[in-house]
């Protein structure tokens, strides 16, 4: 099995900062993309942004600039560093990763429980 763990998720005032930390455990053999997404009772889960394992990064039109995806692989974690928020960035935020357990023969995407965010004054 595998568990995506997050952390970091809270109140925050508009134009403030958070950092949103995954980490994955269990019997992986690879992470092929780890990533973010965010949902709110009005809208369906949206990407906000992934890593993939070569490097190559995607963000959603929305956050470019203010978010940035990093990647440990050593320690199977991924970071969302969030800057200038907005009350529109208010979401349930999920990790998200496509990797391989040992004894499967293919990748699975995998979700981690939610982390709130809430920014308002």
């Amino acid at each position: 099995q595998v568990q995506l763990v997050e952390s970091g998720g809270g109140l925050v005032q508009p134009g403030g900062s958070l950092r949103l930390s995954c980490a994955a455990s269990g019997s992986l053999v690879s992470i092929y993309v780890m990533g973010w997404y965010r949902q709110t009772p009005e809208k369906q889960r949206e990407m906000v942004a992934t890593t993939f394992s070569g490097g190559n990064t995607n963000y959603a039109d929305s956050v470019k600039g203010r978010v940035t995806i990093s990647r440990d692989n050593a320690k199977n974690t991924v970071y969302l560093q969030m800057n200038n928020l907005k009350p529109d960035d208010t979401a349930v935020y999920y990790c998200y990763a496509n990797l391989r357990l040992i004894g499967q023969t293919a990748s699975r995407n995998y979700w981690g429980q939610g982390t709130q965010v809430t920014v308002s004054s």
